[in-house]
């Protein structure tokens, strides 16, 4: 740890070009303004030392053995950069958001461990549906594995033990990441956040009387539990959506009250609170658990799309039940979530199944089976994903190093490309983009505060008549000039419809109909177009996505995409209309 001076090191910026793929068609700004030199307070270098991880893991020294590789790094202010075409508007972008110099760790994170994004000419913005993963993350954990041998963690021979050392290690830094205490917290490795959430659905003991509280803006892993209270009984109660997402807090608050638990006969209730939606951008307030809980409801807090952005407390906000997906929090690995959960509540929820792993005896034939000592044993099936449990530990450093910085850098990047899509114009002079979804409301200003919304950006695409275009044109389009985006619901029906303005429609669907008949009977295709930031985001790739807006504006140049279009996917003109 250590500071630097700010005259030590003035940032500048390195114009150069990006891969050819960027730059086949030609794009320019107005406006430039030179760079003014930083002059705020120095900032704290961050490392984190990869070999501390052998030392700690007691790994037996080989004799001739390479040298592991090197550092995260010690994160410094350094240079931005940028391509030509982009640097009129960085100079006027520096200008209007100063407060976006107190975030340059994060240009020589991108710089150190992003370098494919500028070699591949790759502009990603999909963050929501998976993070970009940091090289050095990979480079750590294969080194790791180089060294080590690690084996099933349902034995006792060393490479057994070492294995249940790394995934205790990783429980711990999940419930110290998180701020949980271990005493009152166990952690569960699942598949993903759809398998924690899956997890409690099957599990808990819904029974007639019971009810089970969503919103209508929720994933369909949220919204598919209520399979498993309506099988028992349960009833089924949405709070409903406001037109931009999300809920109204009023509105919650007496469904919660009208539904809460009458006595201990009556079955007990669940309510299921989506931390941010992975459509709408809202951010409900997490205040609404401790209201929940007073009324008797137990809790479950869907916090795959909240926790890569944003700090979480469980000190704070102690829901019972909280998933999460690692992947979408820093990249890699994939195939491992999380359910952290209260012991109290865990040992309320019964499986209707067991496996490998989460016995101690079965009984064959018979019907006795007696279960793991252990909680979180009797919740995890078979074999935990032991081999990549050691890259969460890591991943969870990693991240804590650069969360604290993310929110503001986010924030200038979401009032910019909000301010600049809004203003983009056909040739008509009529707006090419509608955006949807819910924006900030207020501009951070210091590092560790945090933001109102997510790093989300919703819209679809007009013409110059103010009717839509279709998004697989828009999808389309993007991966031919390398922008990665997301078109479509977001697995997220229920905030789709609220921005679209189709929940009446909605209501008339019946049994067995498909999303090509939903999308003839409202007349268009349904879904938005999902900008969404992260770790890794900078300026260029904001500055690319408004320019790509502005491609689809120009008649000239949407005529020839169009035209690449129609050739390519045999769409006829209108058919997606």
């Amino acid at each position: 740890m250590g500071n630097i001076s700010s005259t030590d090191h003035q940032p500048q910026i390195i114009v150069h070009k990006r891969s050819p793929k960027l730059t086949r068609i030609s794009l320019s700004c107005t406006s430039g303004a030179s760079l003014d030199s930083i002059s705020d307070s120095s900032l704290e270098i961050y490392s984190v030392n990869e070999k501390s991880r052998y030392v700690d893991r007691e790994e037996p020294p080989r004799d001739n053995a390479p040298p592991p590789p090197p550092s995260f790094a010690a994160y410094a202010r350094t240079q931005d950069t940028i391509s030509d075409a982009a640097s009129d508007a960085y100079h006027e972008f520096l200008k209007i958001f100063p407060e976006y110099r107190l975030t340059w760790i994060l240009d020589s994170l991108r710089r150190n461990d992003y370098r494919r994004l500028e070699t591949t000419g790759e502009t990603y913005v999909d963050y929501m549906g998976g993070a970009i993963y940091p090289e050095s993350l990979v480079r750590v954990h294969t080194e790791f594995l180089t060294r080590n041998i690690l084996g099933n963690t349902h034995s006792v021979s060393n490479s057994s033990k070492l294995s249940l050392k790394c995934a205790n290690e990783a429980r711990a830094a999940v419930l110290s990441f998180f701020r949980g205490s271990s005493d009152q917290y166990a952690v569960i490795f699942t598949a993903n956040a759809s398998g924690a959430l899956k997890l409690v659905g099957e599990s808990y003991p819904f029974a007639g009387g019971s009810k089970y509280v969503l919103s209508c803006d929720s994933h369909n892993s949220v919204h598919g539990i209520r399979e498993y209270a309506t099988h028992r009984g349960a009833r089924v109660c949405y709070i409903p959506s406001t037109p931009s997402g999300g809920f109204e807090p009023s509105t919650a608050k007496n469904i919660l009250l009208r539904n809460r638990p009458r006595s201990k006969d009556s079955g007990p209730c669940l309510f299921a609170l989506t931390g941010q939606s992975n459509i709408s951008n809202t951010k409900n307030s997490l205040s609404i658990i401790e209201y929940a809980t007073s009324l008797g409801y137990h809790t479950l807090l869907d916090a795959a799309a909240l926790a890569a952005t944003s700090t979480i407390s469980l000190s704070e906000f102690p829901v019972d039940a909280m998933a999460v997906s690692f992947y979408k929090m820093f990249g890699f690995p994939t195939g491992i979530g999380a359910l952290i959960v209260k012991k109290s509540f865990l040992t309320q929820l019964k499986r209707p199944w067991f496996a490998g792993g989460n016995v101690d005896l079965v009984q064959v034939p018979g019907s006795i089976v007696t279960r793991s000592q252990e909680l979180h044993e009797q919740f995890e099936d078979g074999t935990i994903n032991y081999l990549t449990l050691p890259a969460v530990t890591d991943g969870l450093t990693f991240l804590s190093a650069y969360l604290p910085f993310l929110p503001l850098r986010l924030s200038c990047l979401m009032h910019y490309l909000v301010s600049s899509l809004s203003d983009v114009r056909h040739d008509t002079g009529t707006p090419a983009v509608r955006i949807l979804s819910a924006t900030p409301s207020r501009r951070l200003k210091c590092v560790g505060d945090q933001s109102d919304t997510g790093s989300i950006i919703s819209l679809i695409f007009v013409d110059a008549s103010g009717e839509m275009i279709p998004n697989s044109f828009v999808e389309y389009s993007a991966s031919k000039l390398s922008l990665s985006l997301r078109t479509g619901c977001m697995c997220n029906p229920g905030g789709a419809a609220a921005m679209l303005g189709i929940q009446e429609d909605m209501k008339c669907l019946n049994e067995g109909v498909t999303r090509r008949d939903f999308e003839r009977a409202v007349g268009n295709e349904l879904g938005v177009v999902r900008i969404s930031l992260g770790l890794a985001s900078n300026f260029q790739d904001a500055w690319t996505v408004v320019r790509f807006a502005e491609l689809i504006a120009a008649e000239r140049t949407r005529n020839i995409l169009w035209e690449h279009y129609l050739n390519d996917s045999g769409i006829e003109i209108g058919q997606a209309i």
